[in-house]
């Protein structure tokens, strides 16, 4: 009997779609910043790993390698937009998983290793406009309360100093 390789298949392009995700990321945030930037890198890295999640048995990979190339890039675009819309995101946490998610399942229907079709990749849209419409309000309505009752934002002073003081009792950022 042959060995079921379907395991190795998605090691391979999870740790592809990673390495392509920290390298695009890198000449990415490169060419916008003027330096490779090491937080876009790793962000790179977590968005290709992101992005892989739902194709990651069902793409060659070739396609491992174009779909995480593609979530470098997005990730640092998609973490200037939101800076530039002023949506609080110091980690990039919403370009990471949310933007990238959404790839990532759209890139499952594109690159089926059996074959795409219209229908394939409708699906995948309903799945990720699905996802929003429950997501963006149940987390909107969530951190509404969250502000409404205990807050949300620490004071200015906790601010400046560096939550990693305050609240951890570390120093990230040593003089």
């Amino acid at each position: 009997t042959a060995a079921n390789k379907d395991i190795a298949m998605i090691f391979v392009n999870t740790n592809l779609a990673a390495a392509a995700g920290s390298v695009l990321a890198m000449f990415t945030s490169w060419i916008k910043f003027g330096k490779p930037e090491v937080g876009m890198s790793l962000n790179g890295a977590l968005a290709g790993l992101v992005a892989i999640t739902a194709p990651c048995a069902t793409v060659s990979p070739a396609s491992a390698v174009i779909i995480g190339a593609v979530a470098g890039i997005l990730v640092v675009i998609s973490v200037m937009f939101f800076e530039k819309i002023r949506v609080d995101d110091p980690v990039g946490a919403v370009s990471v998983h949310g933007v990238n998610g959404a790839w990532g399942t759209l890139a499952a229907g594109i690159f089926n290793i059996g074959g795409t079709s219209v229908k394939l990749i409708g699906v995948q849209m309903i799945g990720i406009a699905a996802c929003f419409l429950w997501v963006f309000p149940v987390a909107f309505l969530m951190f509404k309360l969250i502000d409404k009752t205990i807050g949300l934002r620490v004071s200015r002073e906790e601010e400046i100093e560096g939550l990693d003081c305050t609240e951890h009792g570390g120093n990230a950022y040593p003089d």
